[in-house]
Parts: C-alpha cells; sequence; structure tokens
C-alpha cells in the first residue's frame, strides 16, 4: 500500500526518489529540495568501523548509493578506483586505526577524496619500524617508492603512483605534510601548526584530465611490468647548507638498490659538492653497477 501510494505521488511529480535499494529515499519535488538534494548526492562522509571491512566493498557502495561516481571518463574512473582503494587499504592495514572517515565529492570541475585515521601516523610508522632518525628521513624515503612497513603483504608502490595520477596530492600526519602538484610538477614539504594525529590524505583530479594510469605504470615499470623506475627531486635532501654534501648523497641513495633505472631531478640545485658528486657517481655506481 505504502509503495502504490509513494508511486501516485510520484506519477503526480510531487516527490522524488532518490537512491536505490535501502539507501533510497524521497524528497518533496520543490526546487530547493532539488537543489539540496543534488548538492547532497555529490558529497559523502563516512566514517567506518576498522573490523572486517574491504576497501572496494566500500567503493562500490559509494558508486551504489551516490551520484558522485557516475558519468566518469573511463581514464578518471580507473585512476579514482586505483588511487582510492589503494588509500584505504593503506588506513585499513598500517594505521591501527579503529576507526576510518571518507569523505568524496564532486564539484565545479572536479573530484576529490579524503581518507582519514587516527592511528600510529604514517611518518612515525615508518621511522620507528625502519629505525631512522626523523621524520624527515621517513618523508625522503617515502618519496622513492617501494617502501613498505609490511614487506612480506606489500609492494610500497600505492603511494607512489596515486602520487603520481593525482592533479594534487597531500600527506599530513604529526607536524609536516607532503604536497604533491602535479599541475605545477612540484613537491613541497611544509610544516604544520596543529599536529595531525594519525594520518589524513586527499586526492583530487580534475575530470577533464587527459591522465591514463596505463601511462603512469608504464613509466616506472620495465618491460615484465615490474616497479623498477623512480625519480628522486635532490632540492628535498638539502638542508641548510650553499650545496649538497656527501652526507645528503646517501640519503638520496638509501634504498635505491631496488631499481634499476633511477632518475635525479636537480631542479633549484645549483651546486653539488665534490663529495656528493663523487658518492653517486663513483662510490655507489661501483657497488651496484647493475
Amino acid at each position: 500500500y505504502v509503495n502504490r501510494f509513494f508511486q501516485k505521488l510520484r506519477e503526480e511529480g510531487k516527490i522524488i526518489l532518490l537512491g536505490r535499494a535501502n539507501r533510497a529515499r524521497y524528497i518533496f519535488a520543490t526546487s530547493d529540495s532539488i537543489k539540496k538534494a543534488k548538492k547532497d548526492i555529490t558529497k559523502i562522509h563516512r566514517i567506518l568501523q576498522n573490523q572486517n571491512i574491504f576497501e572496494d566493498v566500500i567503493y562500490n557502495e559509494i558508486k551504489r548509493d551516490t551520484e558522485i561516481l557516475t558519468g566518469l571518463k573511463k581514464n578518471i574512473s580507473n585512476i579514482l578506483y586505483y588511487a582510492f582503494t589503494e588509500m584505504l587499504n593503506n588506513a585499513i592495514e598500517h594505521s591501527q586505526s579503529k576507526i576510518i572517515k571518507v569523505n568524496m565529492e564532486k564539484i565545479d570541475k572536479w573530484i576529490r577524496f579524503d581518507v582519514v585515521d587516527e592511528g600510529v601516523g604514517i611518518f612515525n610508522n615508518i621511522t620507528k619500524k625502519k629505525g631512522l632518525h626523523n621524520i624527515m628521513e621517513a618523508i625522503q624515503d617515502l618519496l622513492k617508492g617501494k617502501l613498505s612497513t609490511i614487506p612480506e603483504a606489500h609492494s610500497g608502490e600505492g603511494i607512489f603512483f596515486t602520487s603520481k595520477a593525482a592533479d594534487t596530492f597531500i600527506i599530513q600526519s604529526s607536524k609536516k605534510k607532503i604536497i604533491f602538484n602535479n599541475l605545477l610538477e612540484e613537491i613541497f614539504i611544509k610544516d604544520i601548526i596543529k599536529e595531525v594525529a594519525g594520518t589524513k590524505v586527499s586526492f583530487s583530479i580534475e575530470l577533464d584530465s587527459k591522465k591514463d594510469l596505463k601511462d603512469i605504470f608504464k613509466k616506472y615499470t620495465d618491460e615484465a611490468l615490474e616497479f623498477s623506475k623512480t625519480e628522486v627531486t635532490v632540492k628535498l635532501y638539502k638542508i641548510d647548507t650553499e650545496y649538497i654534501s656527501r652526507s645528503q648523497a646517501r640519503r638520496v641513495l638509501s634504498g635505491l638498490d631496488k631499481f634499476k633505472t633511477i632518475m635525479l631531478d636537480f631542479k633549484d640545485i645549483n651546486t653539488i659538492g665534490q663529495g656528493f658528486s663523487d658518492e653517486v657517481f663513483r662510490v655507489w655506481k661501483h657497488l651496484y653497477p647493475e
């Protein structure tokens, strides 16, 4: 009886049905209600209990219950699925957080999401697990790719490829923030005044972006599709000196023996010391001739 009654009101144009199945809801067919509903349906906030949840299931629920993921171009849909599931999986498996907050919205020409946890914090976790001296060293190692605190279960590729796929990608934890601005082709490391408990990652991409996930993978993989190439922004290792030194070279090179091809980006570096040059192009090259 209720179904028939609502169907009649819909046919008369008095109410509108939004959503499907157990997420279905009705609104009055007024301009204000429709405007508000459209805004709501292109924005979602969920609080997840971090117990027996799966990143692909959450993504598909968002796709089923909202209009955020409808009408996307195939390349954007592929990138968003990859980035969202990788970042949510990181929070599920690494954060040790009891709850995970997920935000996603489509606004104007952008689609974006946040994954926020209240756990150990990504930079602190890396610093502790890898026996590093400080958070800056953790950030430097994270930027290279292939860094995982659970190497038996993860390759450490997710953040690296997600940072390349985004237009902007931000990681905040403790008192540091990494900003990957691919529109400017820049990486920034900033201090945060108010300490962030846990980790917050924010991803955004333009809806008409021409980026393709296959091209991004191809750029950093070899013929066997192994993640074998990386690029290092050298200026992020230059600290309080006029030139970059031998000790800083060792930080640049730490962990790079996992790769077959290494691209060193010397943008904004005016001078390298003799020690840096010797450490990179003689000592390290001799140790790892392949």
